[in-house]
């Protein structure tokens, strides 16, 4: 018995000290990697998440903060900030390594790599066709080079990650930023190997064409100029697509030019409205409620006009005050001058009057007072003169209607009868929340292509054919034709700023070329007189190089930790 006891004793011992198996857990009730990622629609899910988080890189983060990518530039500065040292209005205050922004766009960029590296991390071990995972594969990939485009522009060399993160790690160093360029490359060509065409593709969905771009711009930040050429012009050469140079889509009808067209709701999308020239837009559905905050940017950038109160005399002499405008869907709803222009932006690069960009129905400069209340109604407010009675910083500079799109009906007021409330030059008034484009966000499309290709012409002292490449942009503006003379790179950066404005992200554009300094100082008439070079790159943030304790991870040159 006792031998027996001791037996039965020593087996209980042995088979209760399995640790492994007695401590691992089972998720029945919650999602896990193990358990989510098995099935196609899972991946496709997944997927999904990629673009959602691009939506809120570019839409959704902290206001100020996703106005980054605009603000502080030869584009605009922080109007509803002028006076203060803040939103990059002065970057010895606020281009710091402990300013929020700088971390945030860290985080949510990486957050993207991080994805990307989940999806191509579990279809290894996955159970899908080779067919499925193609697709999925190419636009992870895809979504990674893109990720790691926007960090090594804004920072320069940044930790390199290929894996799945599975614990956590305290230990990163920073590739250079070639190596991080070089990674993108070696994305982007496989992913161009994996997606379809862009005529065989969803709306809103990652083609060969598009990633053919990106690839395009990160060959030109390797200095692989005859490559990036290649790659562009596969792009500008694929059949189905087209810059557009006639009216088209949902207000073809209306008083407008194709430039305006570009920029009306329901005109992004390919299948919907004949755009060969949409290479990359971000869907959003303003009445479905998982898309929690559209395309903000006419609230940002639109002026204050609504609040500006205007006083005038009577037909008795008597003075009265009386706000100028109503609010209304055809001057873009309601905007609250976040982000003016800067001068160079609205009147600078305008050399001819030829240029649809510049058109009235683009740049709006002056507005009949439309408030039948004001002894002024009827009047110009900038031609009659009333625009010396309010602030011209963020209540009233020149509107740039391409960030609107059209304000749906349900946001217009109605009276007893259920009938839209006008004003007596027949614009919808609209209600005081009618901030955002309510429609798809542009990304990449066929414009841009070619001036990247100019861009890489002219960087292989090709001017010729970088003057033709931009002249092929300029004429679907009707601009005039410019001279090979007259191109050089502050020329290419201009003609990007008139046909990309508040579409790029321009911040990105200016610290991958190494003009962010330059440009400001020229045109910025706030962060120009504070930034230095060391700005061209942003800082890497501080509380990124606190908690890397394993590792050194290097502040860049000029910033103080």
């Amino acid at each position: 018995m006792k031998y027996l006891f001791g037996f039965i004793l020593f087996m209980m011992i042995a088979s209760s000290c399995n640790e492994s198996h007695f401590l691992k857990e089972k998720p029945l009730s919650i999602y896990t990697p193990e358990n989510s990622l098995v099935t196609l629609q899972d991946f496709q899910g997944a997927v999904n998440t990629l673009y959602n988080k691009t939506r809120w890189l570019f839409h959704e983060q902290t206001a100020h903060e996703r106005y980054m990518f605009w603000y502080g530039t030869d584009l605009c500065f922080g109007a509803a900030d002028y006076y203060a040292n803040s939103r990059l209005n002065n970057y010895e205050a606020t281009m710091i390594p402990t300013e929020p922004g700088v971390l945030n766009f860290w985080r949510y960029t990486y957050a993207i790599v991080n994805q990307s590296n989940l999806i191509l991390s579990r279809l290894k071990s996955s159970g899908l066709s080779d067919n499925e995972t193609t697709a999925i594969r190419g636009e992870a990939l895809f979504f990674r080079a893109f990720g790691y485009r926007i960090l090594a522009n804004l920072y320069g060399g940044v930790p390199l990650l290929l894996e799945e993160i599975t614990s956590p790690r305290r230990d990163f160093v920073r590739a250079t930023r070639i190596e991080v360029y070089q990674q993108a490359k070696t994305d982007l060509i496989e992913s161009v190997s994996l997606l379809a065409d862009i005529d065989n593709v969803k709306d809103g969905k990652i083609s060969k064409q598009a990633a053919q771009h990106l690839l395009g711009e990160i060959l030109i930040s390797l200095e692989e100029y005859e490559e990036a050429i290649s790659v562009l012009s596969s792009v500008i050469n694929y059949p189905a697509m087209a810059l557009m140079t006639e009216r088209f889509g949902t207000k073809i009808g209306e008083p407008g030019d194709v430039c305006s067209d570009l920029h009306k709701t329901g005109n992004q999308n390919r299948s919907t409205s004949g755009n060969k020239e949409t290479l990359w837009a971000l869907q959003w559905d303003y009445l479905n409620f998982a898309s929690t905050a559209g395309d903000e940017r006419p609230r940002m950038i639109l002026p204050y006009y609504n609040a500006i109160n205007i006083t005038v005399e009577d037909e008795t002499g008597k003075k009265v005050t009386t706000p100028a405008f109503h609010l209304t869907a055809e001057k873009g709803g309601r905007g609250i001058g976040w982000a003016q222009p800067t001068y160079h932006m609205t009147h600078g690069v305008w050399t001819d009057d030829t240029d649809l960009r510049n058109s009235s129905y683009n740049i709006v400069r002056d507005m009949r007072i439309d408030n039948e209340n004001s002894p002024a109604f009827g009047k110009w407010f900038v031609a009659d003169g009333f625009v010396s009675q309010t602030d011209t910083i963020r209540m009233w500079y020149p509107f740039f209607m391409k960030v609107t799109g059209d304000v749906p009906e349900e946001l217009w007021e109605k009276d007893s009868n259920g009938n839209p409330k006008l004003t007596k030059y027949g614009e919808h008034i609209v209600m005081s929340n009618t901030t955002s484009s309510y429609r798809e966000t542009y990304v990449f499309r066929l414009a841009e292509t070619y001036l990247l290709r100019a861009e890489a012409y002219l960087a292989k002292s090709d001017v010729e054919n970088a003057t033709s490449d931009i002249n092929v942009v300029r004429a679907r503006a009707h601009a005039k034709l410019v001279k090979s003379s007259e191109i050089d790179i502050d020329y290419l950066l201009d003609e990007r700023l008139r046909e990309l404005s508040f579409e790029e992200l321009r911040m990105c554009t200016l610290c991958r070329m190494g003009k962010l300094a330059d440009r400001n100082k020229k045109y910025n008439p706030l962060s120009g007189k504070t930034i230095k070079d060391y700005h061209n790159l942003w800082p890497i943030p501080f509380s990124e190089i606190e908690s890397n304790v394993y590792a050194v991870l290097e502040q860049n040159p000029g910033y103080t930790n």
